[in-house]
């Protein structure tokens, strides 16, 4: 099973990306609601798969990003984020994620976004 970190500001979708993820095919072992306990978490748990709001407090998605890819450049970051600026989704990309889900998104746009991250990495 894969394992799978939710990050983001809102507990929300921390909880709804933790329901759809667990009833697919995941294991989420972390939740963080911000940029800095992430890194701390993933440096620790190092999941498969790291789902990354870009807009959170303390440290941003972006600034997360760099942290998570200089432990670790393999690292699987999908940004699931409401931010419509392609500019700052094209940094994300540039700094290592590798796959992007606009909020508000379907537990399909879920499953399929998770998928896809997931098909390079089975275990």
């Amino acid at each position: 099973m894969l394992t799978i970190m939710v990050v983001d500001d809102s507990n929300i979708i921390r909880n709804r990306i933790t329901r759809g993820s667990e009833s697919m095919r995941f294991d989420v072992v972390a939740t963080a609601a911000n940029g800095r306990d992430a890194v701390q978490l993933y440096d620790v748990l190092r999941p498969d798969i790291v789902t990354m709001d870009l807009t959170m407090p303390e440290m941003n998605g972006l600034e997360c990003i760099r942290n998570i890819i200089s432990l670790n450049e393999e690292a699987n970051i999908l940004v699931v984020s409401a931010l419509a600026d392609k500019a700052t989704g094209i940094k994300a990309l540039e700094y290592g994620a590798r796959g992007f889900l606009y909020k508000p998104f379907t537990d399909e746009e879920l499953f399929e976004a998770l998928n896809e991250m997931a098909e390079g990495l089975q275990k």
